[in-house]
């Protein structure tokens, strides 16, 4: 699954000029509401951003992972709010289904995914069980041809924008053969949301917990019509998600070392601009190889993601999608960082976009598997890998 490399050229050329003639005017916008303007995701939907990911006989564009983290990579480039009201339709909301769904499935929801119609959020987390996903509680108990589902879902993503959940679900014993992957209607009976979490940064993302009081789903809703695949299911879905965000984390990294290297040409200081101080090159210099580094390592993996066979799981490429994880959202942290440092004082104040990025990037971290998890994923693979 990939697009024509003449058409994809076209489809990222229309993004970077959508980035920077809609979106980056808007940033000062969702700083202050909190809120992605309706007039731009209607434009996100006509642009089919909401589709990247889905296959043409879906509606979508079928993109493969690499040209999906080049188009990712650039969304980097504008405040993390609007690649966040499509990412969960391009990627954890919707993967599940497209790799592990029925014929019915994939027919009845896809082509809604992928023109924005439905929002879709992957729901995993709770209040007890984040980065130990084996260990969930929501339970889901068969009665006839249903199930009733009762539990807490937190931090979840576009869960306030969404019409429908991939929701995972304990149907059976303890551990990861236990969990079921349902897709789940928003307005079932029984469903309700939490109060919207005031985040450190990314304002304009939203995500809050979904409260499931016996809320009944029908057995034809768990994806692929097999209970007890969920935590699977989950799991490959994660390995694209990573280096969905890894892609995002370096398109952010090279959006603060432009504004860092602009405000180093201008800013004065002692006669003579700061970006002529050997020490400020230096922390430009750091930035710059190690974006390099990182949006290489990403471009390796995706290619190597491609190559496998789609929807199966290849631990070697899992292990490969969480270094690239791990390194590349620890260095845009840095990158942040440095971007703070260059600008001094102005670096701390709210009116310089730097300030917001090195808030926003601090998430980067912790979603989709923290960094500590990364570490255990790679190094267990290392020592256990015949």
């Amino acid at each position: 699954m990939a697009l024509d490399q003449e058409t994809f050229q076209l489809l990222k050329n229309s993004v970077q000029r959508f980035i920077r003639e809609r979106l980056v005017p808007a940033e000062d916008y969702i700083e202050e509401h909190d809120e992605v303007p309706a007039d731009i995701v209607s434009d996100m939907k006509e642009l089919g951003l909401f589709g990247l990911s889905i296959p043409e006989e879906f509606g979508g564009i079928g993109l493969s992972m690499a040209q999906e983290c080049e188009v990712v990579y650039e969304l980097g480039h504008a405040a993390l709010a609007f690649r966040s009201v499509v990412g969960t339709n391009i990627g954890i909301g919707s993967q599940g289904i497209l790799m592990d769904g029925t014929a019915e499935q994939k027919a009845e929801y896809l082509p809604r995914i992928a023109s924005g119609d439905l929002i879709i959020s992957f729901a995993l987390t709770e209040p007890d069980s984040g980065s130990d996903a084996a260990s969930l509680k929501t339970k889901g108990i068969k009665d006839g041809s249903d199930y009733i589902l009762s539990g807490t879902k937190r931090f979840i993503t576009n869960a306030p924008r969404a019409g429908a959940f991939t929701l995972m679900a304990r149907t059976e014993g303890p551990g990861s053969r236990g969990i079921t992957a349902f897709i789940v209607p928003a307005g079932l009976p029984g469903l309700s949301l939490g109060k919207p979490d005031r985040k450190m940064g990314q304002r304009g993302t939203k995500t809050c917990d979904v409260n499931l009081d016996n809320v009944r789903v029908p057995a034809a809703n768990i994806i692929g019509g097999e209970p007890g695949k969920g935590f699977k299911t989950a799991m490959k879905v994660l390995d694209r998600g990573r280096l969905h965000v890894s892609a995002l984390a370096c398109g952010m990294a090279s959006r603060i070392l432009q504004e860092s290297i602009a405000y180093a040409r201008q800013r004065k200081q002692f006669g003579q601009r700061i970006g002529d101080f050997q020490l400020v090159q230096a922390m430009l210099a750091d930035s710059q190889a190690e974006l390099l580094a990182g949006w290489s390592l990403v471009q390796s993996v995706a290619q190597r993601y491609d190559a496998k066979p789609f929807g199966v799981s290849d631990p070697e490429v899992s292990m490969q999608a969480s270094c690239a994880k791990m390194f590349t959202t620890e260095m845009v942290g840095r990158v942040a960082d440095r971007g703070v440092q260059i600008h001094g004082g102005s670096g701390y104040i709210n009116e310089y976009k730097v300030e917001r990025f090195y808030r926003d990037v601090r998430l980067l971290r912790l979603y989709e598997g923290t960094t500590q998890i990364q570490q255990i994923l790679i190094g267990k693979h290392l020592v256990n890998a015949q």
